[in-house]
């Protein structure tokens, strides 16, 4: 809940956020919900013993990476056991704690370090050109990349391009799959196809497979809830902003179109100091572009754990059905998910 009351629901739509480089950057930290991940808090499946050797190897390569960093680095009497690539892969299905691990990986490792979705990297490429966001991580030691996306040739070539010079300098970098939630057998893994799209980049990326039921044992056919009509979400929305919680009221039009003038690194800000979402006349979309801006927009939502009320047509169902057998849909049925969570108190449901 905000520390400051308000008199009834603001909009985003009147809201114009600006951010600096240096701002986007900071922003390039766990979430919240993985704000204290660590490698002892992880829990390791017994049934499937994958996770415990992913576990032991990132311990390794986090050992390693800080024996590269004392004085003599790897030519130091103390040497590592094994020679290390500069690159992991996290290789996995849905809910098996490839995103913790990740979190846990950062959180040892010393500065300059960064971590993003690969959408929020893609943003700040967009928001600050290609030379200023190379020049602006350049010399991290470490780089994180959540869900690394393979469905879009033109974003894939660029984040190799952009990680091959940083990697140049020194950065290590490890990454995570980007898995839909309900992906069965062998789809819940991309480690062939990873490999083989970031192509020269490849040979300096040790893969790590961990196979496992998702942790939550969420169903993962439910359906986002919505309310009755938009009179009840003006009702939810003015009680909850009488009580002292700061809500964002948009009829879902106008927040489609808001979000085409606002370029996705400045998702984050349009949403600061909002503890609830509520959207009006919920319809299904039919411009892929459009959607596209919704998946960012909806990423960013989940990351800050802000719930949504929706009325109309449940979240889940706005896209449509050439959309979901498309080249992106991997990204929506990542999106439906975490629709349904923001809108039915399932929160954090990640990775």
């Amino acid at each position: 809940m905000s520390s400051s009351t308000t008199a009834g629901p603001v909009s985003l739509v009147g809201r114009n956020p600006s951010i600096t480089g240096a701002e986007i950057a900071s922003e390039l930290v766990p979430p919240p919900q993985f704000a204290q991940a660590s490698f002892e808090s992880y829990r390791p499946d017994p049934e499937f013993a994958s996770q415990q050797a992913a576990l032991d190897r990132l311990n390794e390569f986090a050992g390693a990476w800080r024996a590269a960093q004392r004085p003599g680095g790897f030519f130091s009497r103390k040497r590592p056991a094994r020679i290390e690539l500069p690159g992991v892969y996290l290789d996995g299905g849905f809910g098996v704690g490839k995103t913790h691990l990740l979190a846990a990986l950062w959180h040892v490792a010393h500065g300059p370090k960064y971590f993003g979705t690969f959408i929020e990297y893609t943003a700040l490429v967009g928001a600050l050109g290609y030379a200023n966001a190379v020049e602006l991580l350049r010399g991290a030691r470490l780089v994180c990349i959540d869900e690394f996306e393979l469905d879009d040739p033109g974003d894939t070539m660029l984040m190799t391009r952009f990680l091959g010079e940083l990697m140049r300098g020194g950065t290590r970098v490890a990454a995570t799959s980007n898995t839909p939630p309900n992906a069965l057998g062998e789809g819940r893994f991309a480690a062939a196809d990873f490999l083989r799209e970031i192509h020269a980049l490849s040979s300096n990326f040790e893969t790590l497979r961990i196979d496992g039921h998702d942790y939550r044992r969420r169903d993962t056919d439910g359906s986002a809830t919505a309310v009755e009509d938009d009179a009840t979400v003006d009702r939810v929305a003015g009680a909850l902003a009488e009580r002292g919680h700061r809500v964002a009221l948009d009829d879902f039009d106008a927040l489609i179109a808001h979000l085409a003038t606002v370029h996705p690194s400045k998702y984050i800000k349009l949403i600061d100091g909002v503890d609830v979402l509520a959207l009006r006349g919920v319809h299904e979309l039919h411009d892929q572009n459009a959607a596209l801006r919704l998946v960012a927009f909806i990423d960013r939502v989940y990351d800050a754990e802000v719930p949504i009320i929706a009325g109309g047509l449940p979240l889940d169902q706005v896209f449509d059905a050439e959309m979901l057998a498309g080249g992106y849909r991997k990204k929506y049925l990542r999106s439906m998910s975490r629709m349904t969570a923001l809108t039915s108190g399932e929160l954090p449901p990640h990775d």
